[in-house]
């Protein structure tokens, strides 16, 4: 039993490696702007007396939900995730992400999931995830399960 966890934690950890390493490198940025806002309303070109005002999201913000789209780390079944663990508050998602281990990656893609998915239509979750540092936390375990785990195999 011992090694078929071993094997299995193997393989996430060489199915995800990639695909995290990329995101690594936006780490520092997040939690720089942890707190902060990283989107402003254009409101140029006399726009406010003739139409609404539309958020203008921060560059990388943009580069980094483009990157996490073109990994395998996005789950459209993410509300599986929500009702299985009964997740109603940021503080319960944070508070997932600090429990996860190697084997709750499916967590920690489900939250992810949300906030990048979800902000296709609603753009403040994109904000919501960096100002409460969900992106951030999410990037960072996964970095410290992938590290703790990539061991060679005895």
């Amino acid at each position: 039993m011992e090694k078929e966890d071993l094997v299995y934690r193997q393989h996430i950890v060489n199915t995800y490696k990639p695909d995290v390493e990329r995101l690594i490198r936006y780490l520092p940025w997040l939690e720089e702007k942890a707190g902060t806002s990283v989107a402003e309303n254009f409101e140029g070109s006399g726009i406010k007396g003739h139409s609404i005002s539309f958020p203008v999201y921060d560059g990388t913000l943009m580069s980094f939900i483009k990157e996490v789209q073109r990994t395998t780390l996005l789950d459209r079944n993410y509300p599986y995730i929500y009702s299985r663990y009964r997740f109603r508050t940021v503080k319960d998602e944070l508070n997932a992400i600090d429990r996860a281990g190697i084997m709750e990656m499916d967590v920690l893609k489900g939250i992810l999931s949300k906030y990048v998915l979800g902000g296709m239509t609603k753009g403040r979750l994109w904000t919501e995830a960096v100002y409460n540092r969900v992106f951030f936390n999410i990037i960072r375990k996964m970095k410290q399960n992938i590290e703790f785990w990539d061991k060679p195999m005895v």
